[in-house]
């Protein structure tokens, strides 16, 4: 039997990687994960060579959020697993699903300060589900089986799995193989099989109850939706009950764009009717969301009048920021059904109308930041354009879409200015809010969704985070789209400098950014450069159509700001509008 035959620690990876239906993984080799990149060399999964960990990491968090499979990324010790850090802090706040594969050095070497040691899984400990190190072969399967189990059971997140050098290259004996291929079985989102025994007892009944006494209820919609593969059972409910309902960053796309009773997101950067609407409301029907301060401002005054039915598979979310009435406790698609079942015997619609008739009314008044007459371009409204393209192109070439976003003012407007159908169609880092988020993301969507039409919306600042990946799209010919929107500043930054530190720009100054343009050539991407309004949507237009990877760079003016903005500590109906409260 020659060393290639041999099956090894390293090579039993990647096969139990197959049976859990990885196909794709992004990582950087480095000398502690040696061996196992050199089982890739004759393996069947496919590699992409990202020029950063951070990269690899976002990159298969974009993957996932595309999918709703795992994603997984590998890299070495020591520096490369640090590098995974940030990505893996992104997964635990927005609950993705990834699997990261580190190297370690060799256990005999284990705790004497030897070249690329760190201790990765006590630094992994704030930012995964679970961390595993690998100590013995017999071991091996055991833990990656079981981190596919952890990182898709319940809310889901990221595991990490650090593996020896020694026990890559261990030589894997015959029963323990038979072992191995006997104990995996392939893991499926939990959500899916509805089972009720996940559940603790929910009383349907009174929640049911409050809902047929409120008369001004609303739904507060959160990631969980997407995460949980609810959509459907969630806009069945939406039809009964009509309910005015609002969305968190993370909750947008979950209701359907032909849904007339949706306000927009809420929360700092929400829209009026949203903020507005659910501080006056009597009822929040909380699903899948875990009133994160962002969303909620001013949490002492954050709809004062309310009682609270919460909806969630993590009984830690439960009376952690707002005491609850109800909660209803597991897999969203099984307790949503459950709770429409209940309504359908006794709920109205219409004992609600005069509530929707108010915040419909709201709704309508609420799009004076699309209006621009100025030559520029105004940032809302190229992201309108954007958004009806997009969805123009999905209709006519059944072309779906996956918009991911980097971090600042680009990602609020789109936010604010862009519709979506599905979840899985806006991807941003929304609890981290991590620069450098949107171009490897935009990579590992595009990987697992090669027929679909993958943009990142950028900004000048976080574009220049993770810049590097635009050779992993020049080496895999990736398709990808990048809508960047430049300011020549750190616009988020700034605009909190000019409200709130008195015009002190302290190191919020880009001017001088490279030629974005020559940048994007220089890695054989197709790209162009507008400043004017009447250029826009024909820009935008060659930008979808282009065939390969395209870099449309776009100049607006430093000073714009986000609206509205609801201030620190200051309640959501008390945002500001310009520059006044």
């Amino acid at each position: 039997m020659t060393s290639k035959q041999k099956k090894t620690g390293a090579s039993q990876t990647l096969e139990i990687l197959q049976q859990h239906g990885v196909t794709d993984i992004f990582g950087y080799p480095g000398g502690a994960i040696m061996p196992l990149y050199d089982a890739i060399y004759q393996s069947d999964i496919k590699h992409y060579l990202c020029r950063h960990e951070q990269g690899a990491a976002f990159a298969a968090v974009g993957y996932a959020r595309a999918s709703g499979k795992v994603g997984v990324c590998m890299a070495t010790s020591g520096p490369g697993a640090t590098n995974l850090i940030t990505g893996l802090a992104d997964a635990m706040a927005d609950s993705i699903p990834i699997i990261a594969i580190t190297g370690q050095v060799a256990t005999r070497a284990m705790g004497s300060d030897a070249f690329q040691e760190i201790d990765i899984i006590g630094l992994s400990y704030a930012c995964t589900k679970h961390s595993f190190q690998v100590k013995e072969l017999a071991d091996l399967p055991h833990h990656i089986n079981h981190a596919f189990k952890i990182a898709m059971s319940g809310r889901p997140g990221p595991v990490l799995i650090d593996i020896p050098k020694d026990i890559q290259i261990a030589e894997v004996s015959e029963a323990l193989a038979l072992v191995a291929k006997k104990n995996c079985s392939l893991t499926t989102r939990p959500e899916k099989a509805r089972s009720r025994n996940q559940q603790l007892p929910c009383d349907f009944k009174l929640a049911a109850q409050l809902i047929n006494q409120a008369k001004q209820p609303l739904l507060y919609i959160g990631g969980g939706v997407g995460m949980a593969d609810s959509v459907d059972d969630l806009r069945k409910l939406m039809q009964l009950t009509q309910m005015p309902n609002v969305s968190t960053l993370k909750g947008l796309g979950a209701t359907s764009l032909k849904d007339a009773n949706y306000l927009g997101m809420l929360g700092m950067h929400g829209s009026e009717a949203s903020n507005l609407t659910i501080q006056k409301c009597d009822l929040m029907v909380v699903i899948g969301a875990r009133f994160d301060d962002r969303a909620t401002g001013k949490l002492d005054e954050f709809a004062p009048n309310a009682k609270v039915i919460h909806m969630d598979i993590d009984p830690a979310e439960i009376n952690k920021r707002r005491q609850v009435d109800v909660a209803l406790i597991g897999n969203l698609n099984t307790t949503i059904s459950e709770l429409t079942k209940e309504l359908k015997l006794s709920f109205k619609a219409e004992q609600i109308t005069e509530w929707r008739d108010y915040c419909l009314g709201l709704q309508k008044q609420d799009r004076p930041y699309d209006e621009f007459d100025g030559a520029g371009i105004f940032a809302p409204r190229l992201l309108n354009q954007l958004s009806t393209s997009l969805a123009k192109q999905n209709i006519q070439q059944a072309k779906n879409y996956h918009v991911t976003t980097d971090v600042g003012q680009h990602q609020m407007w789109a936010a604010q200015h862009m519709r979506f159908d599905l979840p899985t169609q806006f991807i941003s880092s929304s609890g981290l809010g991590t620069m450098g988020f949107g171009v490897p993301a935009a990579i590992g969507a595009k990987i697992c969704k090669p027929d679909a039409q993958v943009v990142t919306v950028s900004g000048d600042g976080s574009f220049m985070m993770n810049v590097q990946e635009l050779a992993t799209i020049k080496r895999y010919q990736i398709p990808v789209k990048i809508l960047l929107i430049d300011n020549s500043r750190l616009g988020l930054v700034r605009q909190w400098q000019q409200l709130f530190f008195e015009q002190r720009y302290s190191e919020t100054d880009l001017s001088d950014n490279p030629d974005f343009v020559a940048l994007a050539k220089a890695f054989d991407i197709e790209a162009e450069s507008i400043e004017k309004n009447e250029q826009v949507e024909d820009a935008v237009e060659r930008m979808l159509n282009h065939q390969g990877a395209y870099l449309l760079h776009v100049k607006i003016d430093a000073l714009e700001n986000v609206w509205p903005l609801v201030p620190p500590e200051t309640a959501n109906d008390k945002m500001m509008v310009e520059t006044g409260l």
